[in-house]
């Protein structure tokens, strides 16, 4: 299933779905739903690859998770331009590859645990997210919209599912942060500003004249951004 449905939640949701014997239709309709936060991520990378081949971008698609998109976002705006590299080490490298090979170790050696929860595993994966959404905060919007999308997401699931929760919480969640007005915002390193390309840049990274962080002498000669 990991190889030809890289879903993360939805890989979980979907076996206990099945464990519960709800109908394949079902199914496929819940774990999509849960699965269309991933229009969130992709419209938000869409203007960095926009220059990229469609093939190239479907294969992209389907590699997408919630730790790639964190990783990868976070990537383009600290160096400006989008690095089709940084986006294949944190789709494949960081999560496709080690993920796989989880599932096998678990499959082969999950039995040996008599009780996972025991040991409180079911929380590093929403610790995961919290530490890397956290980078991506630069101002009192961001909170506003990640401490709402929270707080709504928890309350519309236990009213229907965890599937809807995220969703509704995804979309409502952003939508409050841009109603933060912008001085109020107090932003660190608004996007777009030296600012914002100072703090996304590595050590010794200067900004340039067009308005774009850029790095010196790190792209090979000849190796034009993605932009």
């Amino acid at each position: 299933m990991s190889t030809i449905a890289f879903a993360g939640a939805a890989q979980f949701a979907a076996v206990g779905y099945v464990a519960g014997g709800l109908p394949w239709v079902a199914i496929a309709l819940l774990t999509g739903l849960l699965n269309a936060r991933h229009l969130l991520y992709s419209a938000s990378l869409a203007p960095w690859l926009r220059e990229v081949p469609r093939r190239r971008r479907a294969v992209m698609a389907h590699l997408l998770t919630d730790e790639a998109y964190a990783l990868t976002i976070a990537h383009f705006r600290r160096l400006g331009w989008a690095d089709t590299r940084g986006y294949w080490i944190a789709a494949i490298a960081v999560t496709f590859i080690p993920w796989n090979l989880a599932t096998l170790a678990g499959v082969l050696l999950g039995g040996q645990i008599p009780d996972p929860s025991r040991f409180g595993i079911d929380i590093i994966f929403p610790a995961a997210m919290v530490g890397l959404a956290v980078g991506l905060i630069t101002g009192r919007r961001e909170i506003v919209a990640a401490l709402s999308g929270a707080a709504i997401a928890v309350v519309v699931a236990l009213g229907t599912s965890a599937s809807i929760g995220i969703i509704v919480g995804g979309v409502v969640g952003p939508f409050l942060g841009l109603l933060v007005p912008a001085r109020a915002a107090k932003e660190v390193a608004p996007l777009g500003t030296e600012a914002s390309a100072a703090r996304y840049s590595m050590p010794g990274a200067h900004y340039e004249a067009d308005g774009t962080a850029g790095e010196a002498n790190d792209r090979p000669a000849g190796d034009e951004p993605d932009r």
